[in-house]
């Protein structure tokens, strides 16, 4: 069975930074879709930057190009999103989901993790 476990997010103050991370286990596919998403009270789900392990370039929402960075560590099976600069839009229930199916671009995917609260204050 698939688990997915998020940690490192917290409060912090406009223009810090915070690295999530998101370890993986359970998976049996090589490749498969891995992403960040994020949920603020009163908005839809909003997938932030999603990864195909089989090798490709990692989708970034608009709204987070340039400030977020996802990255994979296959030896250790961890997910990391590092987020800088960071506002106070970018307060939001974070989740690492993962999913075999193509395409990655898409917010209905099949594993979720607990999610990680992350809050920035102005």
């Amino acid at each position: 069975q698939v688990q997915l476990v998020e940690s490192g997010g917290g409060s912090v103050q406009a223009g810090g930074s915070l690295r999530l991370s998101c370890a993986v286990s359970g998976y049996t596919s090589r490749s498969y879709c891995m992403g960040w998403f994020r949920q603020a009270p009163g908005k839809e789900r909003e997938g932030v930057a999603i990864i195909y392990t089989g090798g490709s370039s990692p989708y970034y929402a608009d709204s987070v190009k340039g400030q977020f960075t996802i990255s994979q560590d296959n030896a250790k099976s961890t997910l990391y999103l590092q987020m800088n600069s960071l506002k106070s839009e970018d307060t939001a229930m974070y989740y690492c989901a993962a999913d075999r199916f193509l395409p990655c671009v898409r917010t209905d995917f099949t594993y979720w993790g607990q999610g990680t609260q992350v809050t920035v204050s102005s």
